[in-house]
């Protein structure tokens, strides 16, 4: 879905939009209220948000990222798309107290764990559980490892360059998110496999 085409869009995302797209239509309609809102977690340059909005129009998509000058990006975006299920950027420090988003029926979060500190990633699921309601989601996508597995040398090499980059950064493990979202209150539901050894985790408010 080329919804923003004539916008500047990162190679990444523009590969991985209609994958999470086509996941995420099969799996949340019937699970989220009508005029849900979606929070999308470092959301880059907006473009998720914006074939998210187009592709689910049932929802009302809140895009974010950590300052000021991201969400510049996204603003020029939503303004010139106007969507009118697509929402102006906030700014969202997953680390912050609290979010300026109080509220959401499900949280994305796509390509944010494994390039910051793991405690940016322990604050993302406490954050969501408090904002979630029982039964809310909370959706994840990027490289992880599985019981210590990488599944392929490509994402495991990854993962030393990611490290090299910076020693916060790495591709985590679905057991020690599942154990953290567990101690807030969010149950791994389901793992979906993606294109180029990425996955997608869904997590409930319970």
């Amino acid at each position: 879905m080329n919804i923003d085409q004539d916008l500047p869009v990162p190679p990444s995302a523009a590969r991985n939009a209609d994958p999470i797209r086509e996941r995420l239509t099969a799996f949340l309609p019937g699970r989220l209220p009508a005029s849900a809102l979606v929070l999308d977690i470092a959301s880059g340059v907006g473009h998720h948000s914006a074939v998210m909005a187009a592709a689910l129009p049932q929802f009302i998509w809140q895009p974010s990222e950590i300052d000021a000058a991201s969400c510049a990006a996204i603003a020029a975006r939503v303004a010139a798309l106007a969507l009118p299920n697509l929402m102006p950027p906030v700014v969202l420090d997953t680390r912050q107290q609290p979010w300026p988003v109080q509220a959401a029926d499900a949280v994305l979060c796509i390509n944010m764990i494994h390039i910051s500190p793991w405690e940016a990633t322990l604050a993302l699921l406490a954050n969501a559980a408090a904002i979630l309601p029982a039964g809310g989601w909370l959706i994840t996508y990027g490289p992880y490892r599985f019981d210590g597995d990488f599944g392929a040398d490509s994402n495991r090499a990854f993962d030393e360059n990611l490290r090299a980059r910076d020693p916060a950064w790495g591709i985590r493990d679905v057991r020690d998110l599942a154990q953290a979202a567990d101690a807030v209150g969010l149950e791994h539901r389901e793992t979906w496999a993606m294109p180029a050894n990425n996955h997608m985790l869904a997590f409930a408010r319970s």
